[in-house]
């Protein structure tokens, strides 16, 4: 394991904080807004610059943006300089993450929407 950094438990093995194919998908939000019509765009859209400046794969949709790293720490470094940025305006931030740690996987941003897009075209195992 890493330098006696404890491992993540995935299916009930031990699996290296370096084990490389990560995406997380995070959200967020300040607390509140200085917008007339209540929105957080601009706040938002300061957090998303810092994933695009990263170089990191990526994607924004409505509702979460989603970062693809080699590592933990690269792709919570990610995320904390995010998160950073919506804190320079804000008080207050929310933060809700969600990650899928798969060792040995690479370009699964798009892969798994391909692998689904797949399945509806009835391309898919068993179909």
């Amino acid at each position: 394991m890493d330098r006696g950094r404890p491992a993540i438990i995935v299916g009930g093995a031990a699996v290296s904080w370096q084990c490389g194919g990560m995406l997380f998908a995070f959200s967020i939000a300040p607390s509140g807004s200085e917008s007339d019509d209540g929105g957080v765009s601009a706040a938002v859209a300061e957090a998303v610059r810092v994933v695009r400046e990263s170089g990191l794969p990526n994607e924004t949709t409505s509702m979460f943006t989603t970062i693809e790293s080699e590592t933990w720490d690269e792709g919570m470094a990610v995320v904390k300089r995010a998160v950073e940025a919506v804190s320079a305006v804000s008080p207050r931030v929310s933060l809700v993450l969600k990650a899928d740690i798969r060792p040995g996987h690479s370009g699964q941003l798009q892969a798994k929407v391909d692998r689904v897009e797949q399945h509806l075209r009835g391309e898919g195992a068993g179909a």
